[in-house]
């Protein structure tokens, strides 16, 4: 096991005792703990991921049983790419200091990563929901649901809707491909339209658009990012055409159009709406730290895999294997309370119990059309 010999003298030399969901674990606490932590801080959901990680941080190591022993934070930026991220997964593992990923954020990233840090280093992801995620190392966990359960959940809601007649549109990538699959097979309407588009803002929409309003599709369902969803948008808006537009978890930094995102269809992992304490005591924090700004899922699921993994170091100190261990047995029981529900995890990686809700963008904000 990769552990420094700072690490391993603090490992055996201090003790600590945690309660840990009505249990009590004992665990070491290292003089210091370092994640990884990977995704593209340039794109906008990027970003977002990084200043709930960055808030997370902050709350960790302002409380009284991290003070003297801080954690830190390596940040990569990956860019969405496979061969980078694995790159930069090779490293974390290299890298005696770290214990834990956060990360990765895309669904291509990670699952190139994946296969890294199989054997080696416990990662979390993020965002990442591709069904090729499910099963594909036991050292690797998300904390949001897969697309093989989103595409079916916001299938489900445009049937609700009396939807007959869908075109599509997605990324040509591991994420778009795998949440349309499951819109298709869910859809009961027809598909009118199925086409591939590319993953950044810089793309003519105008063929699409046009031919959309000359087919009289009752809804678009677009999985891809707000990088080439606000390009859409755009041309949309510019078109005048009427039909329903519908995204995924990708889409929702798609409120920084205000205006032009008016009554567009999410299917979203979080809301700031969420009644619960646990969500709300995040969204007063997030407000708090960036200056009133209102929190979206990309930074809840990042703010929850730091958090997370925290507990796990307090919980079993800094030894790789343990904290992959203790990630693999979270159950019912001890599932972990974080902004966006209960954590725990099947066999496969891939959270129990979490899943979407559908929502509305108004006035900017997402407003939940209905838990699905």
């Amino acid at each position: 096991m990769l552990t420094s010999l700072r690490l391993r003298h603090f490992l055996t030399g201090l003790a600590l005792v945690v309660p840990v969901a009505g249990c009590t674990s004992t665990a070491a606490a290292p003089e210091s703990v370092t994640f990884g932590a990977s995704g593209p801080w340039k794109e906008g959901y990027g970003a977002a991921n990084r200043r709930g990680i960055e808030l997370a941080l902050d709350e960790i190591n302002q409380s009284p049983e991290w003070k003297d022993h801080p954690l830190r934070i390596q940040f990569e930026d990956d860019g969405s790419d496979g061969a980078t991220a694995a790159r930069i997964a090779k490293g974390f593992v290299d890298n005696p200091e770290i214990v834990a990923v956060v990360g990765h954020v895309t669904s291509g990233a990670m699952v190139a990563a994946a296969r890294v840090y199989d054997g080696h280093l416990a990662a979390v992801a993020t965002t990442a929901t591709s069904p090729a995620l499910t099963g594909i190392s036991p050292w690797a966990f998300r904390v949001i649901s897969s697309d093989s359960m989103n595409g079916v959940k916001m299938a489900e809601y445009a049937n609700k809707l009396g939807k007959k007649r869908a075109a599509i549109l997605y990324e040509n990538n591991s994420y778009g491909r795998g949440l349309t699959s499951a819109f298709r097979k869910a859809f009961n309407g027809a598909v009118i339209s199925y086409d591939p588009i590319g993953e950044g803002k810089e793309q003519n929409f105008e063929p699409f658009v046009s031919y959309f309003k000359q087919k009289q599709p009752d809804i678009i369902f677009a999985a891809g990012t707000e990088a080439s969803g606000l390009t859409l948008l755009k041309e949309v808006r510019r078109q005048g055409l009427t039909a329903d537009l519908m995204g995924g978890d990708g889409w929702t930094g798609m409120v920084a159009d205000v205006a032009g995102s008016e009554n567009i269809i999410v299917g979203a992992p979080f809301t700031a709406e969420d009644p619960r304490a646990d969500a709300q005591a995040f969204v007063k924090a997030y407000k708090a730290h960036f200056r009133g700004q209102e929190p979206d899922g990309n930074a809840a699921l990042g703010y929850d895999a730091t958090k997370l993994l925290a507990k796990a170091v307090r919980s079993v100190g800094g030894d790789r294997a343990k904290i992959r261990d203790w990630l693999a047995g979270l159950d019912e029981k001890s599932a972990f309370a974080g902004a966006t529900g209960l954590i725990r995890f099947q066999s496969s990686g891939d959270p129990e119990g979490k899943s979407i809700q559908m929502t509305r963008i108004h006035h900017g904000l997402l407003k939940v059309e209905g838990a699905q």
